[in-house]
């Protein structure tokens, strides 16, 4: 058994910041590296993934809606056209500050509302796939298990990693619980590490309304954001090496 664990990180500036994002990546093997648009500014973007080469870990686009207000988490009205060029030139910074650093790119993950929207909306994820495709056919996207996105992927020409979560609450159609909804947010370390070996293992998850789902997962994130993040990491990740689970990149690091 083999899974990636990633992280949604530089998306807070400051010394403190920067250090909690190193501490995140001794435990994490894929980062998503906020682009500039919902959090992040290029200081940020260069010391994250500066600090994510140094420790041998993958590096991915993270792009989302420019709210920082809203940290990208509320649904924006765009065209599709918007949405592809939105996406596209995220990547494309990110791939140049990862590039000045002798990295590239290992994957792409949407972020927030952008990427909950392309779970319903068939026109938004066609959006981010063509983004993807036309900056490199061969960066995979990282899509929620089970959802429209990995067929927008694929159909795209595009890698798909499908993506399962530990510390977030599915609804019986799979799709993650609102975060304005009670539960929505997982903070016990032991019921993280049971959900997550369960995962790997079987493919499977209860719902928040305990209904039974399968779900095919190739990495499972953890928030950054979350508190006491780090130490959640850490605790999943030793939790699933127990379980006999080897924790390894999406991608190598490249």
């Amino acid at each position: 058994m083999r899974i990636d664990l990633n992280c949604d990180l530089g998306e807070a500036t400051g010394a403190g910041a920067i250090e909690h994002d190193r501490r995140m990546m001794d435990y994490v093997t894929s980062v998503n590296v906020a682009c500039g648009a919902h959090a992040g500014d290029p200081d940020t973007m260069r010391a994250t993934v500066r600090s994510a080469r140094d420790a041998g870990v993958s590096v991915g686009a993270h792009p989302g809606f420019a709210d920082r207000e809203g940290f990208g988490r509320r649904d924006m009205e765009l065209t599709s056209d918007g949405i592809e060029n939105l996406v596209l030139t995220q990547i494309g910074a990110l791939a140049a500050v990862a590039g000045a650093e002798g990295m590239r790119l290992s994957h792409v993950k949407p972020h927030g509302a952008l990427y909950n929207m392309a779970v319903r909306e068939r026109r938004v994820a066609d959006a981010i796939a063509r983004a993807v495709a036309a900056f490199d056919p061969a960066l995979p996207l990282v899509v929620l298990s089970g959802s429209p996105m990995a067929d927008a992927g694929r159909d795209a020409g595009l890698d798909v990693v499908p993506e399962v979560f530990a510390d977030r609450a599915f609804d019986a159609d799979g799709t993650l619980v609102s975060r304005q909804r009670p539960g929505a947010v997982i903070h016990e370390p032991e019921r993280m590490i049971e959900r997550a070996v369960r995962m790997v293992r079987d493919g499977s998850v209860a719902a928040i309304d305990g209904t039974p789902l399968e779900l095919d997962g190739e990495t499972i994130c953890v928030h950054g954001d979350t508190p006491g993040a780090a130490n959640l990491a850490m605790t999943l990740r030793e939790g699933l090496e127990a379980a006999g689970v080897t924790v390894a990149p999406m991608r190598p690091a490249q």
